[in-house]
């Protein structure tokens, strides 16, 4: 059972400074949990944003209860409607959920951590030795058990999402925009606002408020698109290259809406274009190493801060790109219960809880086209689905055992 902020009832509401020994060894178990989860999660985390999210609501919702499914959808949506990489803001924000504002920190810090250390591992090999580590073998396996994965999370949260005919075909229509190429902050919106306009089109004036929830969306639509001017430009370096990399990497995590393709275009822009500090091919090798990579895309920074400019480099690009999040999700705290709690803009979260749902589901076909390459990929998955219906073990043991024959596969058949 939980409370109006989402937080389990019965003493494990662990906000405030008071209650003594008691209190005080609850809130020290909840934050060792919230570090423990998450640093699994970071560990285990491939596939990008759609499996961290399928994952998040298999560990925290399924297993262990931290919140409902309408809780977690609510937190989902909101995530969306802000810049930044969504499955690590949605770990910030139960991380919130779970143990206050230690714990929206820490959950942050501990999603990023372990992708933050691969990553850099794999840029020192690479500047080092001038190639990339061979992952083929290990995403073969990997793949379509995380496509099962996310298929099972999608099922589990359907009759949540979808709650009547209205965002049944809410769903189906904004699944059909994404895979016509539709731009996903502009469905997500529109889904939102169809939602909101049919459940208070009578007698509601729906300008102001309708303004006061879309108009971050909306005003922040200008930075989504490829090549925009939107946020300051810097001058050429002429030195303090470190202070205006950090620059750099904190306007694109403040700024970016949409997926990794979106990021390779501000990257290309203002490194390789304007800056000239990277060649179009590191670039893309540093997104290859984001995206094979477990955790957030987003450490693509880490790996090219430190080949632009060593550890320091790399320190300052990850905490530039990845500080807005933790921002914004602070402010998210305040406003999603009040959001819930008015009649238009519960309708507006329903919508984009549809609407983002379909958007997640969008994702996971493009993710099937690329992981079932042959029968034994499509057993992997298979498996992994029969194995969530009919057990509850850890989705880590999945990931596990699939990079196992992944491996086996390239080693027996090179």
């Amino acid at each position: 059972m939980s409370g109006s902020d989402g937080v389990p009832d019965g003493g494990d509401r662990l906000a405030g400074d008071g209650g003594g020994h008691g209190r005080g060894a609850r809130r020290g178990r909840a934050l060792g949990e919230v570090a423990a989860v998450f640093l699994k999660l970071g560990v285990i985390g491939f596939g990008g944003p759609a499996a961290h999210i399928a994952m998040m609501r298999e560990e925290l919702v399924r297993r262990r209860g931290w919140v409902s499914d309408e809780r977690f959808l609510d937190l989902m949506g909101a995530t969306n409607l802000i810049p930044g990489p969504n499955s690590t803001e949605l770990a910030i924000h139960l991380g919130h959920e779970r143990a206050r504002w230690k714990g929206l920190v820490l959950a942050g810090v501990c999603f990023i951590l372990p992708a933050f250390a691969i990553v850099l591992a794999l840029a020192w090999a690479y500047v080092r030795y001038g190639q990339l580590p061979a992952a083929e073998g290990l995403l073969y396996g990997i793949k379509p058990v995380v496509v099962a994965i996310v298929v099972w999370a999608l099922a589990g949260l359907l009759k949540t999402a979808v709650k009547d005919r209205t965002t049944a075909v809410l769903a189906v229509a904004a699944l059909a925009a994404y895979l016509l190429g539709a731009d996903e902050l502009a469905v997500l919106a529109a889904g939102g606002l169809a939602l909101m306009a049919v459940r208070t089109w009578a007698g509601r004036s729906r300008d102001g408020g309708m303004h006061a929830l879309t108009a971050p969306v909306l005003g922040a639509l200008p930075g989504w698109l490829p090549g925009s001017a939107y946020g300051p430009r810097f001058p050429d370096p002429t030195g303090g290259q470190p202070a205006q990399l950090f620059l750099i990497f904190l306007k694109i995590g403040s700024v970016l809406y949409g997926s990794g393709y979106v990021l390779l275009a501000f990257l290309e822009g203002d490194l390789t274009e304007r800056l000239g500090w990277i060649t179009r091919t590191q670039l893309l090798d540093a997104v290859s190493i984001g995206q094979v990579t477990p955790g957030p895309v987003f450490t693509t920074a880490t790996f090219l801060g430190y080949v632009i400019a060593g550890l320091p480099g790399a320190v300052l690009a990850t905490i530039g790109i990845f500080a807005p999040s933790f921002a914004f999700v602070a402010l998210l705290t305040r406003i999603v219960d009040r959001i819930r709690g008015r009649a238009w803009s519960a309708a507006f979260l329903d919508g984009v809880n549809a609407t983002a749902l379909a958007l997640m589901a969008g994702v996971t076909i493009e993710l099937a086209g690329e992981a079932f390459v042959d029968p034994l990929t499509v057993v992997l998955a298979v498996a992994a689905l029969l194995l969530q219906w009919r057990t509850r073990l850890n989705t880590a043991w999945f990931i596990a055992a699939a990079a196992l024959i992944g491996l086996g596969r390239v080693l027996l058949f090179p």
